[in-house]
Protein backbone atom coordinates (compact mmCIF):
# COMPACT_ATOMS: atom_id res chain seq x y z
CA UNK A 1 0.00 0.00 0.00
CA UNK A 2 0.81 3.44 -0.74
CA UNK A 3 1.40 6.45 1.95
CA UNK A 4 -1.19 8.80 1.48
CA UNK A 5 -0.14 12.19 -0.34
CA UNK A 6 0.03 15.33 1.98
CA UNK A 7 -1.84 18.09 0.21
CA UNK A 8 0.96 21.08 0.08
CA UNK A 9 -0.56 23.52 2.83
CA UNK A 10 -0.71 20.58 5.65
CA UNK A 11 3.57 20.04 4.55
CA UNK A 12 5.01 19.93 7.72
CA UNK A 13 1.72 19.88 9.86
CA UNK A 14 1.45 18.34 13.58
CA UNK A 15 -1.19 18.15 15.25
CA UNK A 16 -0.79 19.93 19.11
CA UNK A 17 -0.77 17.94 22.00
CA UNK A 18 -2.33 19.63 25.16
CA UNK A 19 -1.36 19.56 28.55
CA UNK A 20 -3.62 17.05 29.75
CA UNK A 21 -2.61 14.85 26.99
CA UNK A 22 -5.87 15.42 24.36
CA UNK A 23 -4.62 15.61 21.03
CA UNK A 24 -6.60 18.40 18.38
CA UNK A 25 -6.22 20.13 15.48
CA UNK A 26 -6.94 23.61 17.11
CA UNK A 27 -5.26 26.64 16.86
CA UNK A 28 -1.35 26.13 18.16
CA UNK A 29 -1.02 29.53 19.48
CA UNK A 30 -4.20 28.52 22.23
CA UNK A 31 -4.66 25.12 23.50
CA UNK A 32 -6.97 24.34 26.78
CA UNK A 33 -5.60 24.48 29.81
CA UNK A 34 -2.42 26.46 28.66
CA UNK A 35 -1.81 29.98 30.81
CA UNK A 36 -3.91 32.97 29.67
CA UNK A 37 -2.13 35.30 27.11
CA UNK A 38 -3.82 38.15 29.05
CA UNK A 39 -3.46 37.42 33.19
CA UNK A 40 -4.84 40.71 33.63
CA UNK A 41 -8.46 40.45 31.75
CA UNK A 42 -9.89 42.96 30.44
CA UNK A 43 -9.67 47.10 31.26
CA UNK A 44 -11.19 47.95 33.83
CA UNK A 45 -14.14 50.82 32.65
CA UNK A 46 -16.74 50.95 30.30
CA UNK A 47 -16.10 49.85 26.56
CA UNK A 48 -15.75 52.74 23.98
CA UNK A 49 -19.92 51.43 22.31
CA UNK A 50 -21.09 51.36 26.54
CA UNK A 51 -19.78 54.57 26.45
CA UNK A 52 -21.86 55.84 23.46
CA UNK A 53 -24.71 54.79 25.18
CA UNK A 54 -24.49 56.04 28.35
CA UNK A 55 -23.65 60.16 26.52
CA UNK A 56 -27.27 59.30 24.37
CA UNK A 57 -28.97 58.30 27.35
CA UNK A 58 -27.65 61.47 28.93
CA UNK A 59 -28.72 63.59 26.66
CA UNK A 60 -31.88 61.76 25.34
CA UNK A 61 -34.42 64.62 26.80
CA UNK A 62 -32.36 67.43 24.90
CA UNK A 63 -32.32 65.30 21.54
CA UNK A 64 -36.17 64.57 22.38
CA UNK A 65 -37.07 68.60 22.85
CA UNK A 66 -34.97 69.13 19.13
CA UNK A 67 -36.61 66.52 17.07
CA UNK A 68 -39.81 67.81 18.60
CA UNK A 69 -39.32 71.61 18.25
CA UNK A 70 -38.23 70.62 14.61
CA UNK A 71 -41.47 68.47 13.69
CA UNK A 72 -43.17 72.02 15.36
CA UNK A 73 -41.79 74.11 12.43
CA UNK A 74 -42.69 71.59 10.07
CA UNK A 75 -39.99 69.34 9.61
CA UNK A 76 -41.77 66.31 8.06
CA UNK A 77 -38.61 63.83 8.77
CA UNK A 78 -39.02 65.02 12.42
CA UNK A 79 -42.62 64.50 12.63
CA UNK A 80 -42.69 61.38 10.79
CA UNK A 81 -40.31 59.83 13.44
CA UNK A 82 -42.17 60.98 15.79
CA UNK A 83 -45.47 59.71 14.81
CA UNK A 84 -43.56 56.38 13.78
CA UNK A 85 -42.80 55.81 17.63
CA UNK A 86 -46.10 57.28 19.12
CA UNK A 87 -48.92 56.17 16.38
CA UNK A 88 -49.00 52.28 15.05
CA UNK A 89 -49.26 51.50 11.86
CA UNK A 90 -52.48 51.35 10.20
CA UNK A 91 -53.33 47.50 9.26
CA UNK A 92 -55.57 46.84 6.08
CA UNK A 93 -58.91 45.33 7.20
CA UNK A 94 -61.06 42.93 4.82
CA UNK A 95 -64.65 43.98 4.65
CA UNK A 96 -67.40 41.05 4.78
CA UNK A 97 -68.52 39.94 1.45
CA UNK A 98 -71.55 38.26 0.38
CA UNK A 99 -72.21 35.99 -2.36
CA UNK A 100 -73.80 32.69 -3.42
CA UNK A 101 -71.48 29.80 -1.91
CA UNK A 102 -72.23 26.25 -1.58
CA UNK A 103 -69.63 24.95 1.02
CA UNK A 104 -70.79 21.11 0.63
CA UNK A 105 -70.09 21.41 -3.08
CA UNK A 106 -67.69 19.72 -4.41
CA UNK A 107 -63.95 22.11 -4.31
CA UNK A 108 -63.86 22.99 -7.94
CA UNK A 109 -67.84 23.74 -7.93
CA UNK A 110 -66.67 26.26 -4.64
CA UNK A 111 -63.56 27.68 -7.06
CA UNK A 112 -65.57 28.29 -9.90
CA UNK A 113 -68.12 30.58 -7.66
CA UNK A 114 -65.14 32.13 -6.07
CA UNK A 115 -63.66 33.70 -8.97
CA UNK A 116 -67.19 34.37 -10.77
CA UNK A 117 -67.41 36.60 -7.50
CA UNK A 118 -64.42 38.49 -8.20
CA UNK A 119 -65.05 38.28 -11.88
CA UNK A 120 -68.27 39.74 -11.13
CA UNK A 121 -67.10 42.57 -8.35
CA UNK A 122 -68.66 41.66 -5.53
CA UNK A 123 -65.55 40.24 -3.94
CA UNK A 124 -61.81 41.68 -4.09
CA UNK A 125 -59.21 40.19 -5.58
CA UNK A 126 -57.06 39.89 -2.38
CA UNK A 127 -59.85 38.95 -0.55
CA UNK A 128 -60.57 35.81 -3.09
CA UNK A 129 -57.38 34.99 -3.22
CA UNK A 130 -57.83 34.44 1.06
CA UNK A 131 -60.96 32.49 0.77
CA UNK A 132 -59.60 30.35 -2.41
CA UNK A 133 -56.59 29.38 0.49
CA UNK A 134 -59.24 28.45 3.06
CA UNK A 135 -60.70 26.27 0.53
CA UNK A 136 -57.61 24.52 -0.25
CA UNK A 137 -56.76 24.21 3.31
CA UNK A 138 -59.94 22.71 3.87
CA UNK A 139 -60.05 20.43 1.09
CA UNK A 140 -56.04 19.25 2.09
CA UNK A 141 -57.97 18.65 5.48
CA UNK A 142 -60.69 16.32 3.98
CA UNK A 143 -58.18 14.50 2.23
CA UNK A 144 -56.42 13.19 4.89
CA UNK A 145 -59.39 12.46 6.97
CA UNK A 146 -60.55 10.62 4.50
CA UNK A 147 -57.27 8.71 3.10
CA UNK A 148 -56.69 8.31 7.14
CA UNK A 149 -60.50 6.66 7.14
CA UNK A 150 -59.82 4.43 4.60
CA UNK A 151 -56.33 3.09 5.60
CA UNK A 152 -58.12 2.12 8.92
CA UNK A 153 -60.83 0.54 7.13
CA UNK A 154 -57.96 -1.26 5.30
CA UNK A 155 -56.26 -2.18 8.59
CA UNK A 156 -59.47 -3.66 9.84
CA UNK A 157 -60.35 -6.21 7.06
CA UNK A 158 -56.82 -7.62 7.59
CA UNK A 159 -56.88 -7.89 10.93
Amino acid sequence: MTDPQVPPWREGWKPVEAPDGLVTAGNPSWVKGMKSPNPAGRPPGLSPQSKLVQRMLENADGILDAVIAKAIEGDSASASLILSRVVPALKSQAQTVQFDFDHTAPVSVQAESILAAIAGGHVSPDVGRQILEAVNALSNIRSAELLEARIAALEEKQA
